[in-house]
């Protein structure tokens, strides 16, 4: 944290600051011009910028802005012999932490740059610290501290190691794929293939040959071998998205490979042996699938030897904003944008929204709002109109797609309760009565959609 690079159009003035920083112990670097500065930026790396704000060419304010942009961690302070209040304001709306006037005093420079270093240190420890709890809260890359994923965690580590076939329910968006990618790095085989197949992405024509492979003639177009996805996943996992979608000719094939642990290529006279871990995920209800007869029930209690449910994000609200800031960290990251905070408003409504998408709805709701917003802070207007105008919940439900009557029905009630809850200024016994239920099934009610 001792790296100054000084940069003015005077020459007196960078040989008065390299000396003055020299004698104080910091590593020094001057540049006449800020073009210079990003020039010398990569090659340096300096922890400080101590710039001026008017020179010929690129202003100081200006070099400012472009560190900004280049997501550089150096810590600018601006100096100016034309100090006003508002030059001062636009300095740090471009990112300055400080601005010093000329003529300035030594120990002027001196403290500022001390302020910035304990800045600095704080910052750094904050990240250690947010960093240190997101490991704590982290299994194998999914992300929570609520009580529900809490579950998910619980199961996953008492079942990871096991080859046991797991299914995994939950509506969409809710993270089923990590949850098998968790099980399938939490067991011995995380050094072998993990291999992830949406049985509804693919052709019913082509989902044979895709899972079990073909020999060379088998049909026409089949010009050479080739592997099924259980070869490849050998002493790996294969992950079954979607598996409600299988249609029943393959569901017969696939209970007779979790039986007998081997598979026959089309076109081949022979078994082939796999050992194979296979996870399935599904939204559908697969028992009520199979009393309809669209799902194998030799199949589902196959699939179904352990099952994990992934609670959807409004019953993990704890979770939000945890997964917000990891959110926001990643975009920034991967577009070079600066977002630091969230405005008291915009946290609330990312609190009370109902997710129907749940958590993928979450991280694309987000991206969206860090690309748009103009500073570094997410504000209302950053995010999709309806959030901030929120239609009713059975409206926002049927737009998302989903016809259940029973979850669209907890939408409501966890809108009404919040409703009530909001127009009683929190209390309980109030809301009860504006419900018209008892006190005693609104406490469990608020437990169980966790209202804050």
């Amino acid at each position: 944290m001792r790296r100054v690079l000084v940069v003015d159009d005077e020459e007196n003035i960078r040989l008065v600051l390299r000396t003055l920083l020299k004698k104080n112990d910091y590593q020094v670097e001057t540049a006449e011009s800020a073009e210079v500065a990003l020039e010398q930026l990569e090659r340096f790396d300096p922890d400080f910028v101590l710039a001026d704000v008017r020179m010929s060419g690129m202003t100081g304010i200006e070099l400012c802005t472009e560190l900004k942009a280049r997501s550089s961690l150096a810590t600018v302070i601006l100096m100016s012999a034309y100090g006003s209040v508002d030059l001062a304001i636009e300095a740090m709306k471009a990112g300055a932490y400080d601005y010093i006037s000329k003529p300035f005093k030594q120990d002027e420079v001196l403290l500022a740059l001390t302020k910035a270093e304990e800045r600095e240190s704080l910052r750094r420890e904050n990240r250690a610290l947010k960093e240190a709890m997101r490991k704590a809260q982290t299994v194998h890359g999914i992300l929570g501290k609520s009580e529900a994923i809490g579950k998910v965690f619980s199961t996953i580590g008492k079942v990871a190691e096991y080859k046991t076939t797991v299914l995994i329910q939950g509506e969409s968006g809710t993270g089923k794929e990590l949850v098998a990618r968790a099980l399938h790095d939490g067991s011995s085989r995380k050094n072998k293939a993990f291999i992830p197949l949406n049985c509804g992405a693919i052709p019913e024509t082509l989902l044979e040959s895709e899972l079990f492979g073909h020999r060379k003639g088998a049909f026409t177009d089949a010009h050479a071998d080739k592997k099924g996805l259980f070869a490849e996943a050998h002493q790996g996992t294969l992950f079954l998205d979607e598996i409600g979608e299988l249609p029943l000719s393959l569901q017969v094939k696939l209970l007779r490979v979790l039986q007998e642990g081997c598979v026959r290529p089309l076109g081949a006279t022979r078994d082939q042996e796999v050992d194979v871990r296979v996870i399935a995920a599904t939204v559908r209800d697969l028992q009520r699938e199979v009393q309809e007869g669209r799902f194998r029930e030799d199949l589902y209690y196959r699939l179904n030897v352990l099952q994990i449910n992934v609670p959807p994000l409004r019953e993990r609200r704890d979770d939000i904003m945890l997964l917000v800031e990891h959110f926001i960290e990643r975009n920034n990251r991967r577009l070079g944008t600066q977002i630091r905070d969230l405005d008291q408003r915009s946290r609330k409504l990312l609190m009370d929204y109902p997710w129907p998408g749940n958590v993928r709805e979450l991280e694309n709701t987000i991206e969206r709002a860090v690309v748009l917003a103009d500073g570094d802070t997410l504000t209302v207007a950053d995010l999709p109109e309806r959030m901030r105008e929120p239609a009713d919940p059975v409206a926002a439900s049927l737009a998302n797609g989903e016809l259940s009557i029973k979850k669209t029905a907890r939408f409501m009630e966890e809108t009404l309760i919040r409703r009530a809850l909001e127009k009683t200024g929190g209390n309980r016994t109030a809301a009860a009565k504006l419900l018209e239920i008892s006190h005693r099934a609104l406490l469990y009610k608020i437990k169980d959609y966790g209202i804050q």
